[in-house]
């Protein structure tokens, strides 16, 4: 590495130096840059909600879980290239890290252009197996095809963030998407408000922040001198690291996607009930990728603090960033889970003006507000394996213990009582569930690991 590379501010040291300092010092940036690539999704939800009405409020509400499921394969393809980069930056192989960097962004761009063409060719029938209302159907098919434009750019940021947050840099790719996230917010309000495009306007703006926020990074990665710098020249597939990062991405995209599959019956269930208990689980439902998306930011250092130990051969060190990052992520749960039982109203209003919808929203905030925190040793467990090369088994156990569950539990407690509470109480259950199964399998594999 270069010495410029080496005093680079923008890093953080994951190998030495104070734990509890380096991991907040790293997670805080990639938290705001979780939040602000959920905000894509949450303003068009907001604008809507404000400036349109509640059926196109309904409309791209009805998408989410849909947006939730492609974007989480994306990104669970950046969560490998993360940890793949992180531990070849921890044992020092420049070779191996250039080979998986410029693999890693051939695979990225390949899975956003198919994540593209699946939602522009079955958007139509994928909400329609959601039981989403027919009144809403037109808007919610027009805002996903164009939303699913923006998905390629999607794929290329989530490598570039993958690799910037292997190296210690989380603040670069929080300035890019802080840029976009202000150019989308503009253009939201401009093609709602001006153009009055409504589902299909807001669509638009995201596509165009999306393509923004890959562009910044792209120049960044082309400009850099040390290992992790892209040179289009050396794209291709390297067999060794191509493996590699699919046996990490392909089990962590497929359980990011496990999760919104299994939503998809929570969101039948909803679509159940009138489109005002529609509407206000779609608003109160955002805060649920917003609480998550600070979670995780903590297993995504995580899992990139033990890649670089790993490397290193840091067995001990590896154990300390487990425990603090799992502290961090549940008094994070913990407390916004609090504050959003305190000004659940103030923050539905931001969604939906009508008090029904934001009543309707309450209904949810009251259960998943006491919930949040708990999650923590589920998802910091699977970053933890993630992160000693364990991908396969913890999706596995995510299969069984999220999936298969909400599906019983679908079938049989909501059946019975066919109540909305009884559809939202499947999410702490399940993750108490699949929580204490994660945890056991990262201690036996944790034992097993020879440094």
């Amino acid at each position: 590495m270069c010495e410029n590379e080496k005093k680079n501010t923008h890093s953080i040291e994951m190998t030495s130096g104070s734990l509890w300092k380096n991991l907040l010092l790293f997670s805080l940036p990639l938290m705001g840059s979780q939040v602000l690539e959920v905000l894509f999704n949450l303003s068009d939800v907001a604008v809507v909600g404000r400036f349109a009405d509640y059926m196109a409020l309904g409309a791209v509400g009805s998408t989410t879980l849909l947006v939730t499921l492609f974007t989480g394969i994306l990104i669970g393809m950046g969560a490998g290239v993360n940890v793949r980069v992180a531990h070849e930056l921890g044992a020092e192989n420049r070779k191996g890290t250039e080979e998986t960097i410029h693999t890693s962004l051939f695979l990225c761009a390949i899975a956003g252009f198919l994540v593209c063409v699946v939602c522009l060719l079955f958007s139509g029938q994928m909400l329609s197996m959601m039981n989403t209302k027919p009144e809403l159907m037109d808007q919610a098919v027009l805002y996903m095809k164009i939303y699913a434009l923006g998905m390629p750019a999607m794929a290329v940021y989530n490598f570039g963030n993958g690799v910037l947050s292997a190296r210690g840099d989380t603040k670069r790719p929080l300035i890019y998407l802080s840029i976009a996230g202000v150019i989308n917010a503009l253009l939201n309000l401009f093609f709602v408000i001006v153009c009055h495009m409504a589902a299909a306007g807001v669509a638009t703006a995201s596509a165009i922040a999306l393509y923004i926020s890959a562009a910044l990074v792209m120049i960044h990665l082309l400009r850099r001198k040390d290992e992790c710098k892209v040179s289009l020249r050396k794209l291709r597939l390297h067999p060794k690291a191509c493996k590699a990062v699919l046996l990490l991405g392909i089990p962590t995209g497929l359980q990011n996607g496990i999760f919104a599959i299994a939503n998809l019956f929570v969101q039948a269930g909803v679509n159940s009930f009138d489109a005002v208990t529609v509407s206000g689980n779609a608003a109160a439902a955002n805060a649920d990728s917003l609480i998550y998306n600070v979670m995780f930011a903590f297993y995504t250092a995580c899992a990139s603090f033990i890649g670089q130990n790993w490397g290193a051969g840091n067995k001990k060190r590896m154990l300390k960033s487990y425990g603090i990052s799992l502290t961090y992520a549940f008094i994070a749960g913990a407390i916004l889970g609090g504050l959003l039982l305190v000004f659940g109203p103030q923050f539905l209003s931001l969604f939906a003006t009508e008090p029904a919808v934001i009543d309707a929203g309450m209904e949810r905030i009251r259960i998943m507000g006491f919930s949040y925190a708990f999650s923590c040793f589920m998802d910091c467990s699977i970053a933890a394996s993630r992160g000693i090369g364990k991908s396969i088994p913890p999706t596995i156990i995510i299969i069984l213990g999220s999936c298969v569950f909400r599906v019983i539990w679908f079938y049989t407690v909501f059946a019975h009582f066919q109540t909305i509470s009884s559809l939202y109480l499947l999410y702490i259950f399940s993750w108490g569930i699949t929580g204490f199964a994660e945890v056991l399998f990262f201690a036996v594999s944790f034992r097993k690991i020879r440094t």
